[in-house]
């Protein structure tokens, strides 16, 4: 019985959803002109394999989702088997980044802190829609992208400085486009449980327009901060390799548009996993194109 409790609070702890928050981690390095890549690759395992699934198993311990949630169609039930793992992944964490770097450490321990604010019953960020969706955007985005390239060593006044400041900036820009729709097939849940999220409260075609909006302006100022900077090659390559991205949001809108049912949970996975992979396999390929040209 205790061995099945903790493969449930594996489950929950939703490993594989990490791959949703891997196109930040690839940016980070994208910009960076030189890195180790033994420390990217321990960064890399640290993030994904302790950080983000401790964050994940926190919030759902505390939000005892009953349907479908991110990555997880049919989550199994909440046992507190799962904050134990999520408290050993949580000192992992910290102790391994120790090693690297306090900076380094102290930025991840504020981020693990963050991310339980978002669902922890005596804060619960998600009650407040405007200042939750700025927390998590900013958090996963510019301040995770900031901490990817402390961990890889590069000092704070060379991150602070631009064009890489406003790279940072893109990383936002570009959550605030996909956070609100990953809430978007939630809205009976969320309202019921009291949760006034982002989505919830722009109602779906607001939600659309929103993640559009965002989406649009984070492109065009990558695309201006790479013409700037003399890398027009990267261009076509963001270009290239987010063209799926354009072409199923496009087809999710008007489909939605005329059936209310492709609002949910299998079209915004399948939402998720093909922005996380395209933009991925973009700032991968300028890793590899500057590595090599």
């Amino acid at each position: 019985m205790r061995t099945t409790n903790y493969k449930n609070a594996l489950v929950l702890m939703r490993i594989p959803f990490s791959v949703y928050l891997m196109p930040v981690f690839w940016f980070a390095l994208s910009t960076t002109s030189s890195f180790d890549t033994a420390r990217a690759l321990i960064l890399f395992l640290i993030l994904h394999l302790l950080v983000y699934p401790a964050s994940n198993g926190y919030n759902s311990y505390y939000d005892r989702d009953e349907g479908s949630i991110g990555g997880l169609k049919n989550p199994p039930k909440v046992n507190r088997e799962l904050m134990h793992l999520v408290l050993l992944f949580d000192v992992l964490a910290v102790a391994l980044t120790l090693l690297l770097s306090p900076l380094f450490a102290t930025l991840v321990a504020l981020y693990l802190l963050i991310s339980k604010a978002y669902s922890y019953e005596g804060i619960r960020l998600k009650k407040h829609p405007v200042i939750s969706t700025f927390v998590v955007t900013f958090f996963q985005g510019a301040f995770t992208y900031v901490m990817v390239q402390v961990g890889l060593g590069l000092s704070l006044d060379r991150i602070l400085q631009m064009p890489n400041s406003g790279f940072a900036l893109v990383s936002t820009l570009f959550l605030y486009g996909s956070y609100p729709l990953t809430q978007i097939y939630q809205h009976e849940e969320d309202r019921r449980r009291g949760d006034h999220t982002l989505s919830l409260l722009l109602g779906i075609k607001g939600t659309y327009l929103f993640a559009a909006v965002s989406l649009l302006l984070g492109t065009a100022l990558l695309l201006w901060l790479y013409f700037s900077t003399k890398q027009v090659h990267n261009i076509f390559i963001f270009l290239i390799c987010t063209a799926p991205v354009v072409y199923f949001f496009s087809g999710w809108v008007l489909q939605a548009r005329k059936d209310a049912a492709a609002v949910n949970y299998e079209n915004t996975m399948r939402m998720n996993k093909i922005s996380s992979l395209s933009i991925s396999l973009a700032f991968v390929s300028m890793i590899l194109f500057g590595a090599y040209f």
